[in-house]
């Protein structure tokens, strides 16, 4: 299962690298805003990305386990991936859509190879 694999590990570590470099370059205006609801938006998005880093490495060790963690991760991925965009919309930044959609593409054909 190479290619699931991949695909979780490359958006994992991908997910937490865009939420350190927003952090770290204080683009993250609703930390000031509402800090509360975006808190618990970036740990669900860190446990979707370390959800998504362990089944990943898993696929690719060949062990049995991590096909149940990573259709949970996917789906987790799914979710973030319909909601997110909308906060991107409402500020008129629609280039991340692509973005967006490409992981839903990726995760279906993800899913497909495992299932």
């Amino acid at each position: 299962m190479t290619y699931p694999g991949l695909f979780a590990i490359i958006v994992g570590a991908g997910m937490i690298i865009q939420w350190t470099l927003s952090y770290l370059n204080r683009n993250i205006p609703e930390l000031k805003d509402e800090p509360i609801r975006i808190g618990f938006h970036i740990l669900a998005e860190m446990v979707t990305a370390l959800s998504l880093l362990v089944a990943g490495t898993g696929l690719l060790a060949g062990w049995a386990w991590p096909q149940p963690l990573y259709l949970v991760a996917l789906g987790m991925l799914f979710y973030t991936s319909i909601v997110s965009p909308g906060y991107f919309a409402q500020k008129g930044n629609w280039k991340w859509l692509i973005l967006f959609i490409a992981l839903i593409w990726g995760g279906l054909i993800s899913l497909a190879v495992v299932i």
